[in-house]
């Protein structure tokens, strides 16, 4: 069935196939040179940002280009920024400064920077100012122009720098580069309509706009078709998926569509907002075959006062009532969320009230952050900002009332039996295999490189905190 969508926020097909006639372009430039160039590219920030830097990297690929892993090698250097906090922002400008000297030895280099900081006038300016051998500059709204912004680059010889004033739009049909064979983002929706006092991400990515389901579910089934194994639906805010088209399909209704296709894989997604969260997706939830039993749900305050400070659109009351029915309707969902310390005007007795809906939410994990202002945002101009020191000590005590909770949550899996999916060599110990559940858990153990990709039955014989760790089952 196709779905009927509104037409204003799709990338019209001849400006998708004007980019592929930009790619062949370069492509026969690259051919005619004595080695394949190589292409790095480098991401900060969420998933969404890593699901763009697949699109660039099969973009690049397709001009010809070959991934390198070592900026050193390459001949097109692509740096995908985030804006979510000041550090991120800071180290990311901090790395391409160290571009310079590659500038230097290799004048053909070519030095890209786009995503969520430069979708920013004044970080645009900074770097067209400060950083003179950036070549490319463009936005989240321009990700698809990346082809064209490299060939005019090269024919007008001069530095490309694209204000951000387009229309955001969905482009279809541009090619993707996945990070792995075994999983993979699917971004459902772009954007965010949500406004939170604390976030910048409405005014870098744009209003909320939702892809077609049918184009979904083709993308998917190829995926699970092509042995993927794990799939993660993205979008700023998932729940509000299809609210901007007119075929009556909802996030519910999508999952399901998703849940249909078969195969031995699993389906997740984030984020949720717990404003539109509904008992019809948890139900959705209940009966699938696919999806994964892992809730993502941001809190990030338990005081009614700060939530409202924050522009949340839910009190605590609606949590609890959603998480209610989380836990009665699918007993073995884990549940994780994101809690901000030190949000301008935040009081011990806001605090208190976190803490509290820590130790009945009873949460398997959380992602815990300090309040950082960002620029352009309500929050930053609130008064009663927090200071350091007690926005530091508040966020030490939460993650000491959470770690204990975690591994009293982790303690009943102990010398049961839990299906993983082997991802490979520990990154932190090589001589250690890891993989996760479909409740998102990280799990330890010894395996082999025949086990990459494949599910496995894995034994816990010691539930920590953070993990599992056990023995897999031949």
């Amino acid at each position: 069935m196709d779905s009927c969508s509104r037409a204003d926020h799709f990338l019209p097909a001849e400006e998708v196939e004007l980019q592929k006639q930009y790619i062949e372009k370069i492509k026969a430039q690259n051919a005619a040179k004595a080695a394949v160039p190589g292409v790095f590219v480098l991401t900060f920030g969420c998933q969404q940002n890593e699901a763009d830097s697949e699109k660039l990297a099969g973009m690049a690929e397709a001009m010809g280009y070959k991934t390198v892993s070592n900026p050193q090698e390459a001949e097109l250097i692509v740096v995908n920024t985030c804006a979510i906090r000041e550090h991120a922002e800071q180290k990311a400008l901090s790395i391409v400064g160290q571009y310079k000297h590659l500038k230097a030895q290799n004048p053909d280099l070519t030095v890209a920077v786009c995503g969520c900081m430069v979708t920013q006038a004044h970080r645009r300016e900074e770097i067209k100012r400060s950083l003179p051998y950036v070549d490319i500059v463009f936005g989240t709204s321009s990700i698809h122009r990346f082809p064209q912004l490299l060939w005019e680059r090269r024919e007008k010889d001069k530095r490309m720098f694209l204000p951000d004033e387009e229309k955001y739009m969905v482009a279809e049909g541009l090619p993707i580069r996945r990070g792995d064979n075994r999983h993979a983002w699917v971004s459902i929706m772009y954007g965010c309509n949500n406004f939170c006092s604390y976030c910048i991400v409405p005014y870098v990515r744009g209003r909320e706009r939702s892809r077609r389901a049918e184009d979904i579910v083709r993308e998917v089934r190829e995926l699970v078709q092509n042995g993927y194994r794990d799939i993660t639906l993205l979008g700023q805010n998932v729940n509000s998926y299809g609210k901007d088209n007119d075929d009556g399909i909802d996030f519910a209704d999508l999952l399901a569509m998703l849940d249909a296709i078969e195969g031995d894989w699993w389906l997740r997604f984030m984020t949720s907002h717990p404003k539109d969260a509904t008992r019809k997706l948890v139900d959705v939830m209940a009966n699938g075959r696919h999806i994964a039993h892992h809730f993502h749900l941001p809190i990030q305050s338990g005081s009614d006062r700060i939530l409202k400070l924050m522009n949340r659109h839910y009190d605590l009351a609606r949590y609890q009532d959603i998480l209610s029915y989380i836990r009665q309707t699918v007993p073995d969902m884990a549940v994780t969320t994101d809690i901000i310390v030190g949000f301008p005007g935040e009081t011990e007795e806001d605090f208190e009230a976190t803490l509290n809906v820590l130790k009945s939410a009873r949460f398997d994990m959380i992602f815990s952050f300090i309040y950082s202002p960002r620029r352009g945002t309500p929050a930053a101009e609130m008064p009663d900002q927090i200071p350091p020191a007690v926005q530091s000590e508040r966020f030490n005590r939460l993650l000491q009332t959470q770690n204990a909770i975690s591994l009293e949550v982790n303690a009943p899996l102990n010398d049961t039996t839990v299906r993983v999916l082997c991802d490979g060599p520990s990154k932190n110990d090589p001589g250690v295999w890891s993989g996760r559940t479909a409740t998102n858990k990280i799990v330890f153990f010894d395996a082999g490189p025949a086990d990459i990709g494949q599910f496995l039955n894995v034994h816990v014989t010691r539930a920590d905190t953070f993990a599992l760790y056990g023995d897999v089952i031949r």
